[in-house]
């Protein structure tokens, strides 16, 4: 069931459009790695990485190669594989190493095997603890990661302390919003003193408050010389009082830093695979005494463990001997007792970091001017693990933090990075202050559990949901986007209704602004038959879309079917920027792809010369038997003052693991007949024969030979 659309115009488009010339090299197809058929039971899973001295993973080993303790007693090691982050197979293997079932596809609700799934990269700013230079750095790097290192099937996002991202710090592969989340880190100045002289810094206050009497004994000296008459013994009370204040502003920042990381590692718990996080900062202190920062790093720890989180850690304040501010005026220290005190400061300021990085398996990259270098490594080292799991004590302890050592024996030159530890149970949260009692919740109703779902800061995957997004522009009234929905019908379950098998399938829909606010909403409930057969749901899938008229912008869109029947439900998000075409932007709309099967014999006498129907696709989801179609339209493309036509040129590449594996030749576009030639458009076709199995990405780019000018879409598509 379809909403009335106005993309008849592309519909005839598709069904005359030329065949593209293309070349594909005559790759070898990919094999796809055996499915996993050994299931264990009630397993404890963890990932193991291993290097040798020059830092280069030790391949080839196996489980009769390593050692693995928990609380210091050995373990038999229950299960064993070698796994390559983000490849297809990925959870098959966790699923398996954790008792569960041995294949995705293995149960028809779980929808379609992942086709060349990808990796999942974090970026959690500690902008609370980060100077001007830090914040410089910390977009710096991450500018590197957007434009040279995610690859075609990969998702990022970028968090940070303050929130100050807002909206846009969400998990997606469009590097548009990516820039826009990053051009939204601003430096944030944080400063942990009182108004005192002398001036007391939080390393200060630490040594103090942890008993060292030479750092004490300085500032109560000074207290007294800068304040004529005062005693000795309310020195030291206004020097103590002077710590604890400070420490508890330092504890506050801390707090909220880690409380921030940790909320993003649990959020993380239901994403496939493992997942690598990049926590930048310029430092804090472990306060034991004033603040429960040993208990949060233990509870983010263990989070890490059952999210299949990996932190790698980033000192954005470069290669340093020492974190004194240099923009504050010098003490007077004839004694010299603060420049020996702080030669530990830098270190005491890394510690927290240090531990979060070695107690999720992953490393530190400090004291070093250049952060982009440690960054590719931590792509490189995490791209493969081993997974060891092995059976857990039956204790009737709860909550007991369970230690982890692994080695290779005999090879004592070999590196082993592992996570530290893990709770038995998860550890009760902090006890939250006592709130006013809620209203008592309504009834539940279908429109009411799919808000809740749209709402989740991930897509829910129990009922798969595709979502299509492409806009055209309709003037008078502006841009128009159309969000396509579509579920298999396999999947939906159906009741015999006046003799007909039904389903019915309730779908919602938001539309969202960057700053996260909503827009246009839709829901409505659809009903689709299947055929008569009862042993099969076989049959037309459900699509439904939505039009709706957006001003210039960056939307997000997040949609939700509901089987009112099971209850079960699933969402999808995606992004879209709508250009400023009434100001003449040179801009090439979205890309509305289709398909059509190939035909063993031409038929010429078909009317126009066409050749079979063309089949329009939200989930983008083809097989090798058919042509892929696609029309765009070009807006506002330069006349030639000669002949007042426009001069473009288009190309066009299918991409797969950001290596080009279709690309046609530059070609003109052909205007004869168009009447507006401020909305060209053009229409082609690709065979997908002997493409393998796998995602894809569609590229088509379109110049403007007259005004220097290009613009291009990309959009992904998968070949079962």
């Amino acid at each position: 069931m379809t909403r009335a659309t106005n993309i008849k115009a592309m519909i005839c488009l598709l069904l005359s459009a030329g065949v593209l010339s293309a070349q594909t090299p005559g790759q070898t197809p990919r094999q796809d790695q055996p499915e996993v058929l050994r299931v264990f039971t009630e397993l404890v899973q963890t990932d193991v990485m291993v290097f040798d001295k020059g830092g280069k993973f030790v391949k080839g080993l196996t489980r009769e190669n390593f050692e693995l303790k928990i609380d210091g007693k050995p373990k038999p090691i229950e299960f064993f594989e070698t796994v390559t982050a983000g490849s297809v197979n990925e959870e098959l293997l966790l699923q398996a190493a954790r008792g569960a079932s041995s294949g995705l596809n293995s149960n028809p609700a779980t929808g379609s095997r992942p086709l060349d799934r990808g990796r999942t990269v974090f970026f959690y700013v500690d902008d609370v603890h980060l100077d001007l230079a830090g914040v410089k750095e910390s977009k710096k790097v991450i500018t590197h990661f957007i434009e040279s290192e995610i690859g075609q099937n990969d998702e990022a996002a970028i968090a940070s302390t303050s929130g100050q991202i807002g909206f846009l710090q969400q998990l997606t592969d469009n590097r548009t919003v990516l820039r826009t989340a990053l051009e939204r880190l601003k430096y944030r100045p944080y400063i942990v003193a009182d108004t005192f002289d002398p001036r007391m810094t939080e390393y200060h206050a630490l040594m103090i408050d942890g008993g060292d009497l030479e750092i004490f004994d300085y500032f109560v000296v000074e207290t007294m010389r800068r304040n004529p008459g005062l005693q000795r013994g309310h020195a030291e009370i206004q020097v103590r009082s002077r710590a604890r204040g400070i420490l508890q502003q330092g504890a506050v920042a801390t707090t909220n830093t880690l409380n921030g990381l940790e909320g993003l590692v649990r959020s993380v718990n239901k994403q496939p695979g493992r997942k690598l996080v990049f926590f930048i900062s310029g430092g804090f202190f472990l306060d034991t005494r004033n603040s429960d920062s040993m208990d949060r790093l233990r509870r983010i720890t263990s989070a890490a463990a059952r999210s299949g989180v990996v932190i790698y850690s980033m000192d954005a304040r470069g290669l340093a001997v020492t974190s004194a501010d240099a923009s504050q005026p010098a003490m007077f220290d004839p004694t010299g007792r603060l420049q020996r005190a702080a030669g530990g400061e830098l270190h005491a300021s890394q510690d927290l970091m240090n531990a979060l990085a070695k107690d999720t398996g992953g490393k530190t990259v400090f004291n070093t001017n250049a952060l982009t270098p440690g960054l590719g490594r931590a792509l490189k080292e995490t791209s493969t693990y081993y997974l060891l799991a092995w059976k857990p004590e039956r204790e009737v302890e709860a909550r007991k933090f369970r230690r982890i050592e692994v080695r290779v024996t005999g090879r004592p030159e070999l590196t082993v990075q592992v996570r530290r530890g893990y709770f038995d149970r998860e550890p009760e949260q902090p006890v939250a202050k006592a709130k006013k009692p809620e209203p008592k919740p309504s009834e539940k109703t279908p429109l009411l559990e799919l808000r809740k779902v749209i709402a989740e800061p991930y897509p829910n995957r129990d009922l798969p949901v595709s979502l299509g997004l492409h806009y055209i522009y309709a003037p008078p009234k502006g841009v128009m986007l159309s969000a396509g929905l579509e579920v298999p019908s396999e999947l939906l379950s159906f009741s015999t209704v006046d003799g007909k098998r039904t389903g019915v399938v309730n779908v919602a829909g938001s539309f969202y602004n960057d700053r996260g606010q909503v827009g246009a909403f839709f829901n409505d409930q659809v009903k689709i038959e299947a055929p008569a057969d009862a042993t099969s749901n076989d049959g037309p899938e459900l699509i439904y879309n939505y039009n709706v008229y957006l001003k210039p912008g960056l939307y997000q869109v997040r949609v939700g079917a509901r089987d009112e029947k099971t209850g079960r439900t699933g969402s999808a998000h995606g992004w879209v920027e709508i250009p400023d075409l009434s100001a003449g932007q040179f801009a090439v709309s979205s890309l509305l792809v289709g398909s059509r099967e190939i035909t063993p014999v031409s038929n010429a006498s078909l009317e126009g010369g066409r050749m079979g129907a063309v089949n329009l696709s939200v989930a983008r989801r083809f097989s090798r038997e058919e042509f892929l179609r696609f029309v765009i339209f070009v807006y506002n493309a330069a006349l030639s003052p000669d002949d007042s036509k426009p001069d473009l040129a288009v190309q066009v590449q299918v991409v797969r693991d950001q290596q080009p594996v279709v690309t046609a030749p530059l070609k003109k576009i052909a205007t004869e007949g168009i009447d507006d030639l401020k909305r060209v458009p053009y229409a082609a076709e690709i065979s997908l024969q002997g493409l393998p199995s796998g995602r894809y990405q569609l590229q088509v780019s379109v110049v403007d030979r007259i005004s220097k000018r290009s613009s291009s879409q990309q959009t992904r598509f998968d070949i079962k």
